[in-house]
């Protein structure tokens, strides 16, 4: 499945090491201008910190690809931040580490473990957003059943987008492409054969996971 970050929020994580304070910053970004905007935005937050490292990757076939050390030695900031990114396959996501230098040096592979650590955290700390294929239904049936019918689905991979009130009830149901017979033999079973149904043309949609 393809992967990517969460929603437009802002998320952040802090740590201290030998008296540094290393924030991480996450934001879902859909182009490279809205990455170096957050960026900026960091930037101008933070502007009495030591530096504000970053990375960012853009588009799902990762072609833009950015990684900043903003004064710290050579690779060992901006891309520890980045192999986190590409080592959790993500895409259309800006990460910021902030630091606040506390007087202790802490050499080449300690800056490469603050940073990678800080953007580790925060990455975990965001939820992660998959696309996944889904077949659209649109289930049309007696109000006798929709009691059962909505409970059932609060426990089930199966999502309902839209419900419509008339005579009788329809809803338009998102499913999983590989869950789409399982729910087809769901609704028979709830309204005894008494429904009708139609499938839409498949979807792309984004699935949340914390």
């Amino acid at each position: 499945m393809e992967q990517k970050y969460m929603n437009h929020h802002t998320k952040t994580e802090e740590t201290v090491i030998n008296k540094s304070r290393f924030i991480g910053y996450i934001k879902r970004t859909e182009t490279e201008e809205e990455a170096k905007a957050f960026i900026s935005e960091i930037k101008n937050k933070h502007k009495d910190a030591t530096h504000n490292c970053s990375a960012y990757i853009i588009g799902k076939s990762a072609l833009i690809q950015k990684a900043d050390d903003d004064g710290e030695p050579s690779g060992t900031a901006g891309v520890p931040i980045l192999e986190v990114l590409k080592r959790e396959l993500l895409y259309n996501v800006t990460v910021v580490v902030t630091r606040y230098f506390g007087g202790i040096k802490l050499g080449a592979g300690g800056l490469i473990r603050a940073y990678s650590g800080s953007a580790g955290e925060v990455v975990q700390s965001a939820g992660k957003v998959y696309e996944v294929a889904m077949t659209p239904f649109e289930i049309t049936m007696d109000y006798t059943y929709t009691s059962k019918f909505e409970h059932v689905l609060l426990d089930s991979p199966h999502t309902i987008k839209d419900t419509i009130y008339t005579d009788k009830v329809t809803y338009t149901v998102h499913t999983p492409k590989e869950d789409a017979d399982s729910l087809k033999e769901l609704i028979s079973e709830i309204t005894q054969g008494t429904h009708t149904l139609v499938q839409g043309d498949e979807v792309t949609a984004e699935n949340v996971l914390a």
